[in-house]
Formats: C-alpha cells, sequence, structure tokens
C-alpha cells in the first residue's frame, strides 16, 4: 500500500446536504414479496432504515453547490482565495465537461482556480481526493482547495434490485482544506487491486458500450427476481465482502502504524458505510472498540458513494467535535484510501436538506432544451 505524509494542511470545514425526498424500506415491503421476516432480516443484518433520494429535477452538482454554499458562508471564506476545485464522484452530470468545471461557473470563483473531477472510484474517492488536495497545498501549487464529493446514487440501479437499490441514497458534501504554518500531521495509505475490476461496475454508458438503441430498453431479470439495466450497477457481493474485511482491517492496521499512533490515541474511526454488517465486520476484525465508530449513518441514510464517509463525520462529529480521525474507505477498482488525520478546530456542521428549487428543470423539458440547442448547430 503506497503511504504518504503531510505535515503543513488543515481541514478547516466540513458540510453535507441531502435531497428532501425520503424513502423508509419499511413502506418497501412489496420488494421483499409481502414477507414481513424476510424484511425484518435485510433490516436487521444490513441496517437498512431510510434514505434521501434526489427527484429528477436535482443533479449531483446541485447538491454539492449547496454543501459549499453552505460551508463558505459558515467559514467566511472569501471566493476569490481558492485557488483548486476538486470533485469526487460518479455521478457527474455529464460525461464532460467535468463537474468541477460546471460548479467553478455556478459558485464564481475566479478562471484560473484549478479545476478537475475525480471519477470511477466511487466509495474510496473522498479519502484520494483529500490526498490530492493535501498534496496540491503541500507542494504549493495551492494554498486553499475546495473538495466536494457527491453521488446520486439512487440513480444506479432500478428501484425494483432488491440486490441493490435498497442499499443507497443520495448526498452532497464540501470540504476546505488550506495551507497552515502549524505542524499538523495527516497520514495516507492508498491502493488499487486492478485484478479485480470487474467485480463492482456499470458495463453500460461508457464509451466501451454506449447507450444505444440496441440495449436503451434492455431489461434483465435474473433468478431472485431482480430487475437489472445494462448501465446499472452490478457488484459480485460476496467477493467484494470478502475484499472490503481483507483490506479494511489491514488498512487501518497500516495507517496507524505509518502514523506511530495506537487505537486507543484515534478518537473517531469513520467508515464508508457501505451497510451495517460490512461496517461492523471490518471494524471486529480491526479490534476497534464499539464506542469509537458507527454504522448508523448507513441506517439514516443508505450507502452515499463518494460523500458516504464525509457524511459520517457530520452525523458523527458535528456535536462532538474530536482530534484524530482514521477514515477507512473501499470502492470501485478495487481501491481503498485511509488517512489519519488531525481535526482539531475543524468546522463539521449538521447534515442539511436541499430542497430543490422550482427553477429547475423536469427531464423532458432538459431534453426539450438540449433539443433546441442542438438544431442550433455550430452557429452562436
Amino acid at each position: 500500500m503506497a503511504q504518504t505524509r503531510f505535515s503543513h494542511v488543515k481541514i478547516s470545514g466540513i458540510t453535507a446536504v441531502v435531497p428532501e425526498h425520503t424513502i423508509v424500506i419499511d413502506d418497501e415491503i412489496e420488494f421483499f414479496n409481502n414477507d414481513i421476516k424476510l424484511l425484518e432480516r435485510n433490516k436487521k443484518i444490513l441496517g437498512l432504515g431510510t434514505r434521501h433520494v434526489a427527484d429528477e429535477r436535482t443533479t449531483n452538482s446541485d447538491l454539492c453547490e449547496a454543501a459549499a454554499r453552505d460551508l463558505l458562508q459558515s467559514l467566511n471564506v472569501d471566493k476569490e482565495s481558492i485557488d483548486a476545485l476538486i470533485v469526487v464522484s460518479t455521478s457527474h452530470d455529464y460525461h464532460y465537461p467535468a463537474s468541477a468545471c460546471v460548479l467553478q461557473g455556478r459558485l464564481d470563483l475566479r478562471e484560473d482556480c484549478t479545476c478537475f473531477d475525480i471519477s470511477g472510484i466511487a466509495c474510496s474517492a473522498y479519502v484520494h481526493g483529500l490526498w490530492v488536495a493535501h498534496s496540491l497545498i503541500a507542494s504549493g501549487a495551492a494554498h486553499k482547495c475546495l473538495l466536494l464529493a457527491g453521488d446520486i446514487t439512487s440513480r444506479h440501479s432500478d428501484r425494483r434490485n432488491r440486490n441493490s437499490n435498497m442499499l443507497f441514497g443520495d448526498a452532497g458534501t464540501a470540504t476546505l482544506l488550506e495551507y497552515t504554518e502549524e505542524e499538523k500531521p495527516s497520514f495516507f495509505v492508498t491502493g488499487t487491486r486492478g485484478k479485480c475490476w470487474d467485480k463492482l461496475i456499470a458495463p453500460a454508458g461508457g464509451y466501451s458500450l454506449p447507450m444505444e438503441a440496441d440495449i436503451a430498453g434492455l431489461e434483465i431479470t435474473d433468478e431472485s427476481g431482480n430487475v437489472w439495466r445494462m448501465c446499472d450497477d452490478i457488484m459480485k457481493g460476496l467477493d467484494v465482502f470478502r475484499f472490503t474485511t481483507d483490506v479494511g482491517p489491514r488498512g487501518i492496521a497500516e495507517v496507524l502504524e505509518f502514523s506511530g499512533m495506537d487505537k486507543d490515541e484515534v478518537d473517531y474511526f469513520a467508515f464508508h458505510q457501505a451497510n451495517r454488517q460490512i461496517v461492523r465486520t471490518v471494524a471486529m476484525y480491526a479490534g476497534l472498540p464499539k464506542e469509537k465508530y458507527s454504522a448508523e449513518t448507513f441506517s439514516m441514510y443508505g450507502n452515499c458513494g463518494s460523500a458516504a464517509v464525509t457524511m459520517d463525520l457530520c452525523r458523527q462529529l458535528s456535536a462532538s467535535p474530536v482530534r484524530h480521525v482514521c477514515m477507512a474507505t473501499f470502492g470501485v477498482g478495487l481501491s481503498w484510501g485511509f488517512c489519519l488525520v488531525d481535526m482539531k478546530d475543524t468546522f463539521v456542521a449538521p447534515v442539511k436538506t436541499f430542497v430543490t428549487p422550482e427553477s429547475n428543470m423536469t427531464r423532458k423539458e432538459k431534453i426539450d432544451y438540449w433539443i433546441s440547442y442542438f438544431k442550433g448547430g455550430n452557429n452562436a
């Protein structure tokens, strides 16, 4: 595993928002063959509860923009002082341009602010984003970096798919990092098991298998009755579970050893909220005390993809600030990211609800808009 240490970067603040619409698992008993025992068993094992789901008028950029505006206002940050903007997501509004470019314009950041996306690693992306932001600031390439992590994971599968859809919720988060003269050590451990790239994948929608008429309406029903589309996430669950329970405890042990700290010195362990079973299993294998981590963020918000670990930070630490935080994430690729950071004096806001503006376009309005745009051709 790759190891990196930084000394003069601080995390100034973190905010998170979720869309207003919610789905309660108890209201989905029809997807469990109307079997209350089956539903309760899934709730107990996986921790299924409530998840926030964006409507068709809400995009990932909407959620991340709202989180960013809240953060900048809360910290009274001059937007002119931000010199790098990073967006981590697998739910970008477009193939291109980068969501960071779109949000740079919407947030009215200065034109020489460096903007780019980190994509395709999903649930480990936040720690990778932190690592890149630390690198930019430590190198002197940037002084203040705005990191936006968010996903509309509810759209990554069909709601009829009980293998997948019931796990996922939507969220957008914002983190501000900046240079500090203060000695503030942070430690990162990252890695990838690329030979297992197809264990968690959305097969169609890229340029290997573009969405065209031959697959656009195709639905595949598996032996359990789950409905799949070619653009949906498909996960080889047992393989991914084995991966997380292998990499998770080892990654935590490695980042602790690298930092020279004992787990007793860490105030809180923030996990990627994949589901209750995975969080508890990794924590158990890592030998962590129950009071130092939580799997309940998943029960309240679902697996929010790249934003999941940030959601846990905001839910747990907004009212109970701590100093030494270890983050443990694992996701698509198969990839992982662990870090141990000093969050003394970091502003952490509670999770807020995003209300979609009435002016946001519906799907039909978007289609009509782009038809008109195309008809204009290359004319200015």
